[in-house]
């Protein structure tokens, strides 16, 4: 299937064959859901922490006698109940990674990526850079695609240092290099602009 493939004036310059076998796949959203959840896992820090009644510093001396007073009774201070104490159950610092079949996650990306084809959030344009990087030539691209206020996902196939400085501090753009593109930053974004060689690359990726 042929594509157009633009300039970064919005130009058509050629055309780029897209491999059926990745930009016509359908997945469930059950399936898609299992892979955003699983992206969104392994991006937590995990360093929530909280300390147990053994971990508080303090005395471990019984606050009362345990008869005679007519009150609750208690141990030490350092029990969950008391303000001061530890916490039951709370966390503790741990790692949300867990496996997910290869197969699942690459049969996600090409649904993704068929979705934003059909969508037409899906840009491909020929390779190109800047002489020096300016925040101002990258604003200028965007404002060539009507891409001004919208979420980007720039998808490049290499580090390209001019082109890459110029659009990080634009901040509803994100870059990703074409091994990482992953279909949870192809949902986020509301249009993805590829280059020719990165779209390249993932089909090479992607077709084996």
């Amino acid at each position: 299937m042929e594509f157009n493939v633009v300039n970064n004036k919005n130009e058509v310059v050629g055309k780029v064959n897209l491999n059926e076998n990745i930009f016509k796949t359908e997945v469930n959203q059950g399936t898609v859901w299992e892979v955003i959840k699983w992206h969104l896992a392994i991006k937590r820090a995990g360093t929530a922490s909280t300390k147990t009644r053994a971990e508080v510093a303090g005395s471990n001396r019984k606050i009362y006698p345990q008869k005679g007073t007519g009150r609750a009774r208690h141990g030490d201070r350092k029990a969950n109940i008391f303000v001061g104490g530890g916490v039951a159950h709370g966390p503790h610092p741990r790692d949300y990674y867990y496996a997910l079949p290869k197969k699942v996650r690459k049969k996600v990306l090409k649904g993704v990526l068929t979705y934003k084809l059909n969508n037409n959030e899906l840009i491909v344009v020929e390779d190109f850079n800047f002489e020096q990087p300016k925040t101002k030539n990258a604003v200028e691209v965007l404002k060539n695609f009507g891409l001004e206020q919208a979420k980007v996902l720039l998808v490049l196939p290499e580090k390209i240092e001019n082109v890459i400085k110029s659009f990080r501090n634009i901040p509803k753009v994100k870059i990703l290099l074409s091994e990482g593109l992953n279909s949870y930053d192809l949902l986020n974004a509301e249009k993805v602009i590829i280059f020719k060689s990165a779209l390249e690359k993932i089909q090479e990726r992607l077709a084996q």
